[in-house]
């Protein structure tokens, strides 16, 4: 018997008067004529479709399986509720009615006069079959349900009721009111909205059995870290408040309200307002924006056909244009099937492809528009074989539409020094001519450019961006070997060839005078050559220390491998990540473990490296001419650039400390500090601020702002809940992060901590058929995300190297306009 749709007790309940029904012989007849007997309906109940109306009303049941007094809980809920209803603007009141008697769930004249149902239930199974059936039809019917606290304990039997309300606790959890923290992280629905992002308060914590989120839209998460959660807790991701299209009608339920004095709050009781605003039809939100069965991931691009890359190269970078086309680059290395030349003594070391791909959406057709011949290609191996140069970053005009501008950051072979083994680095611009997806290789201007060491690899950054004012950033990585200092600062004076340090990056992140290890910005001119925005973090111009010791191009110095930097055009704050080094765990004697680090740089700032790491947290210098013996340790407020290799200023800006970093133990780990600022460094005293990530392997890989764009008719565009928050993700898919996150603006910019975190893992898929080695991804103008997927080798490209698409499918918000109960607001 198909029983679709009816709660486990409902199904059983079912069950029995079929037997009986058979058991009587009423469902004999006629071999030729059989046919199943209907299925008994529960309840006849025709429900007004959508219930209620402009003359708002709203029933609160608090029926109880218990026997006694009322709970003082209800009591103070349907004060509450009563003076919410009463207050407010005018077009947000409505009227409120109580009743603990279940049988109004079958009294369809009287259930169709309300817009919203509130269980204030203490719990237990408080209906009858047909007393649920009838709350079934009204859901059906398009009504709307409010669960508090311990209606999620109610109907405890029932598969339906569970959906209605989300989740069950789990046995345990504490039993006493704790205070602690609610990160809100619904900006836009109506009983989030007006709220704290960080919002403290007391009350009786639940845990659940299953988490609910993926299945529900999670609109607050209680912060654990804050309480004593007991057994069965959730960990970092645990919802408190929740909504969700259910069944025909809106479900909103908070297991917020366990105490009486909740219910005197304002913002509690501004959070109920809301949550009634849109299950009475009274407002609209999206209740659909983190369900992850609302979004759809595809791949767009095929495998290259055999010993071509007809489709990709080595992924590492994309752009997406105003008409939607998406352009890719491959960084050098070749085909697998390609030879690599790893001979210095043969003039074509490491001579590579850097690829440009095109991706056009109206003909879901690439096009390899050309490629540049890159100092790139040299395979794996230690890091005096390998290389990561290459081509590295791409970004197109702000006028792209009009003059096809294509802004390239690489390494051409043909500067390449064999006998120094330096090459040259540079930022040119090309030109594509729109029609054919084609690149005119010699409509070349070079920018800008500087030398880089290539005797050792690595760390050569390469995300560019560009802000509202027609500035560029240029990322660069320190350009430094991370196998000489043990995984530490990488501030080893000693290794060099032929003058030249490969393993001090205190010659490049941490010197004034040098392009390596940077964030640059520069003003791009229609002639090809630049101009210097005001507010860099130097001028070029200083004459400390004799003069003639800065670079004016700095933004940013102390970055060790920022691959990828976004500039939210809203705001013109800039984002970006960078790679760590290899130590996989602290030292008393050297400092911090590896620390991959995201920052929001709001002005012209030193972000630490070599010196210091994560919040201030230094490494310590060492002594000459044994290496291996340690110093004093650096001061990130006053550092001193002191390295032989170092043709800069000594003294530098003081470091800012950065919003989220993450090693192998954790995420945002700190230590105790001595009276000089100094961290033991111990870890078994460690303390971690970000429970929601860490690392082991990782390769931080920084996101876009998504910016929510209402004109766009797009249906695949991203809903409004993700506006203003930050992408974060490594290469890495296990249990790195791959989060959209919220900062708070009054402290991002000194290296605050996010105040909510957002699994992304469900949404932009991990695994092996996924997109598990995660290169770049930036939203297009469709409001659609669009990553890079490295694939599963190392300089090359292979089957799994691919461009991706994640829309949204969720529709927009509900009720429908036509359904609100007092018109389009």
């Amino acid at each position: 018997m198909h029983l679709r749709g009816l709660s486990t007790r409902r199904q059983t309940w079912v069950a029995a008067v079929t037997a009986g029904i058979v058991g009587a012989g009423l469902m004999a007849a006629p071999a030729a004529d059989a046919r199943p007997a209907p299925e008994p309906p529960l309840t006849t109940m025709s429900i007004k479709s959508p219930p209620g109306g402009a003359n708002v009303r709203v029933l609160i049941f608090y029926g109880s399986a218990a026997s006694g007094e009322e709970s003082p809980l209800v009591n103070a809920g349907i004060e509450a509720i009563e003076k919410i209803g009463l207050s407010g603007p005018a077009d947000q009141r409505f009227r409120t009615e109580a009743t603990n008697d279940p049988s109004v769930f079958t009294n369809e004249t009287r259930l169709s006069r309300f817009n919203s149902i509130v269980f204030l239930t203490g719990g237990g199974d408080v209906l009858e079959p047909e007393q649920e059936a009838g709350l079934e039809s009204y859901m059906e019917a398009g009504g709307g349900f409010v669960g508090i606290h311990d209606a999620a304990r109610a109907e405890p039997y029932s598969d339906w009721f569970t959906g209605l309300v989300g989740a069950r606790p789990a046995a345990g959890g504490p039993a006493n009111a704790q205070r602690a923290v609610v990160e809100v992280g619904d900006r836009r629905h109506p009983a989030t909205k007006d709220l704290p992002v960080q919002w403290k308060r007391p009350d009786k914590w639940l845990n659940w059995a299953k988490n609910p989120s993926g299945s529900v839209h999670t609109v607050a998460r209680v912060r654990e870290a804050g309480y004593q959660p007991g057994s069965g807790a959730n960990g970092w991701d645990h919802p408190v408040s929740w909504c969700r299209d259910y069944d025909g009608g809106r479900s909103f339920y908070t297991g917020m309200g366990g105490t009486v004095s909740s219910y005197d709050e304002t913002d509690f009781r501004a959070h109920l307002r809301g949550a009634l605003l849109w299950t009475t039809r009274v407002s609209q939100a999206d209740c659909k924006a983190t369900i992850t069965g609302n979004y759809k991931a595809e791949r767009l691009t095929q495998p290259n056909q055999a010993g071509q890359n007809d489709q990709i190269g080595e992924p590492h970078g994309l752009v997406t244009a105003p008409d939607g086309r998406v352009l890719y680059i491959g960084r050098g290395g070749a085909d697998s099937s390609q030879p690599v030349v790893t001979d210095w003594n043969n003039p074509e070391i490491g001579k590579g492809k850097g690829e440009i791909h095109v991706y056009d959406p109206k003909t879901k057709k690439v096009t390899l528009a050309g490629a540049l011949t890159v100092f790139g290609n040299k395979g794996g191996g230690d890091e005096l074989i390998k290389v990561e140069e290459g081509l590295l970053g791409i970004e197109l005009d702000p006028r792209f539409e009009e003059n096809g501008w294509v802004y390239l950051h690489y390494t051409p072979h043909s500067q390449l020094n064999r006998d120094t083994r330096i090459a040259e680095r540079r930022v040119s611009r090309f030109t594509l001519d729109l029609a054919t997806n084609k690149l005119d290789l010699g409509s070349e201007k070079v920018l800008l450019k500087w030398p880089v060491q290539v005797h050792s690899c690595c760390h050569a950054g390469g995300g560019m961006t560009w802000d509202s004012k027609g500035n560029l950033y240029i990322a660069t990585g320190d350009n430094n070997s991370s196998g000489f200092s043990s995984g530490y600062s990488g501030n080893n004076p000693e290794p060099n060839y032929k003058g030249v340090s490969f393993a001090d990056a205190r010659r490049t992140a941490g010197n004034t005078n040098n392009l390596n290890g940077k964030i640059l910005r520069i003003h791009p001119e229609p002639d090809g050559t630049y101009t210097l925005p005001t507010g860099n973090l130097f001028t070029g111009q200083e004459t400390d220390e004799g003069g003639g010791k800065t670079r004016g191009e700095i933004y940013v110095m102390g970055v060790r491998n920022p691959a990828r930097i976004f500039v939210d055009k809203q705001t013109d704050t800039l984002y970006a990540g960078w790679v760590g080094p290899d130590a996989g765990s602290p030292s008393t004697t050297w400092g911090p473990a590896k620390y991959d680090t995201f920052a929001v740089i709001t002005k012209a700032s030193n972000r630490g490296w070599p010196y210091c790491m994560g919040n201030k947290q230094p490494y310590r210098d060492r002594n000459l001419p044994d290496p291996s013996k340690p110093l004093g340790w650096y001061d990130c407020n006053a550092p001193k650039n002191e390295s032989p290799n170092n043709d800069g200023l000594v003294n530098l800006p003081p470091v800012t400390g950065n919003n989220i970093w993450y090693s192998p133990q954790g995420g945002a780990p700190d230590f105790p500090r001595d009276a000089g600022g100094v961290p033991s460094y111990k870890q078994e005293e460690a303390t971690y601020g970000l429970p929601w990530l860490k690392g082991g392997g990782q390769a931080a890989m920084n996101g876009p702002v998504y910016r929510y764009d209402a004109a766009s008719s797009s249906g695949t565009k991203w809903p409004a809940y993700w506006d203003g928050k930050w992408f974060v993700g490594d290469f890495y898919d296990a249990d790195q992060p791959r989060n959209a996150v919220l900062t708070d603006p009054k402290t991002h910019g000194d290296g605050g901590l996010p105040v909510h975190s957002e699994s992304l893992k469900k949404i932009v898929p991990i695994g092996n058929d996924g997109i598990k080695n995660l290169m770049d991804w930036k939203f297009g103008p469709d409001g659609a995300l669009y990553v890079l997927d490295y694939g599963r080798g190392f300089f090359t490209s292979d089957a799994k190297s691919a461009l991706w698409r994640v829309t949204y499918t969720g529709g927009g918000p509900t009720p429908a306009a036509d359904q609100l109960a007092r018109g389009a607001q």
